[in-house]
């Protein structure tokens, strides 16, 4: 028996646990769809409470309860252990897979080897640890901020994606998002009043997937039930959707029917048709990576830069933003000594404004550069001068290739 507080309902408490050993509370799977392509890349698992009559019983009428004893504990780890099983069997038939978000009470930071537990039981059903998602409310982040950050950091470096549930309800904090790092952020049905016809409701929205964007969180819309909040969320470039729109929660056998179904029947639109343009600009800078995996843009009127490096460029030590100068001087120190005077002329501030002001539309030169493997490879760099029309600034993009 679990403990209760003395002043809550004794009665249910007991009804919810004894549900739970009679194997009546299990996982129901809501599908989440890509938003441009319709095809199904992932779910949803949320606990169902199925009476012996056949009644169904919602998670609103039984889980609050259950938040307050340590019951909601094993709710949590019952309904991961299921999810776990309808995997591996997909898994051991052959057929496709997609990750499955279960919903984890904050209760289980404070729990005795939590993290243990959680890869023991995922990697004793043999599954990639990918396949897992764990879903913490926003609310409950905010209440055990310092907590949580190193909890989901250990959950991230254990190989598991973590998502910020319910974003958007109540009083939501930017750096709750900037400092935890989950890779997953759920936007609160909430925010989806309508048709997103409100213009401060779609400000918001627009906010909201822009900055999700630029700190590289995969975006999921809940609630979603119109075409026309679909049509809104695709200019927001929202990556998933979720909602009564496309499926209700269902159960197991049914889930694998969608799953092996895997797109909705009437998403035979042309992508490059239905992408809003962030998604047209995403694409085109995948194009750029695949030959410069290093892209700086830099001011030099205010000596300050950014970096947007790509995974298998010659060397990762740059420090993503800074002061233009010592990007030049660092970047110096890992070229080969003959070429070190070479590329800090060539790149300083000094003789690329005179390069512009001379009407130069780049400079570029070749250089050899130490990799993080500690061999020299050449490495094309070059400084393209662009314009922004509100400002006077000097701004430049670098782009940088390698050869070997």
């Amino acid at each position: 028996m679990v403990s209760v507080p003395a002043d809550y309902d004794l009665a249910l408490t007991n009804e919810i646990e004894e549900a739970l050993k009679n194997g009546q509370i299990n996982p129901y799977y809501q599908p989440q769809y890509d938003s441009i392509t319709g095809c199904l890349v992932s779910a949803e698992a949320l606990a169902r409470w199925i009476t012996p009559d056949g009644k169904v019983i919602t998670p609103d009428k039984f889980i609050p309860c259950a938040e307050q004893t340590d019951l909601i504990l094993k709710i949590d780890w019952h309904i991961l252990k299921e999810v776990c099983k309808f995997l591996k069997q997909r898994r051991d038939e052959g057929l496709n897979c997609v990750p499955i978000a279960v919903n984890f009470s904050r209760k289980h930071i404070r729990e005795n080897c939590f993290r243990q537990r959680l890869c023991q039981i995922v990697d004793r059903y043999g599954l990639p640890r990918n396949l897992i998602e764990l879903e913490l409310t926003e609310s409950a982040m905010m209440s055990d901020l310092k907590e949580i950050i190193s909890h989901v950091s250990q959950i991230r470096s254990d190989g598991f994606n973590v998502a910020i549930d319910d974003f958007g309800n109540g009083f939501s904090s930017l750096s709750l998002v900037k400092d935890i790092s989950a890779n997953v952020l759920k936007i609160d049905r909430s925010l989806l009043s309508g048709n997103c016809e409100n213009e401060k409701e779609r400000i918001v929205l627009e906010g909201i997937f822009t900055f999700a964007q630029r700190l590289n969180l995969i975006t999921i819309a809940e609630g979603v039930e119109t075409r026309e909040q679909l049509g809104f969320l695709r200019t927001c470039n929202c990556n998933i959707i979720q909602g009564y729109l496309f499926a209700k929660p269902m159960p197991a056998n049914e889930f694998a029917l969608a799953c092996s179904q895997r797109i909705i029947s009437d998403f035979n639109e042309d992508i490059l048709v239905a992408q809003a343009p962030a998604s047209a600009s995403k694409l085109l800078l995948q194009a750029v990576f695949t030959k410069f995996p290093l892209v700086i843009m830099a001011n030099l009127t205010r000596n300050s830069y950014y970096m947007m490096a790509y995974e298998n460029f010659t060397t990762t030590s740059c420090p993503s933003t800074g002061v233009f100068d010592d990007l030049i001087s660092h970047g110096s120190s890992t070229m080969h000594p003959d070429d070190q005077e070479l590329f800090s002329k060539t790149f300083s501030i000094k003789n690329l404004l005179k390069a512009y002001e001379n009407g130069e539309k780049y400079v570029s030169v070749i250089t050899r550069q130490l990799g993080d493997d500690g061999i020299y490879r050449r490495v094309e760099t070059t400084d393209y001068f662009v314009k922004n029309p509100s400002v006077d600034d000097v701004l430049v993009v670098t782009l940088c290739q390698n050869f070997d």
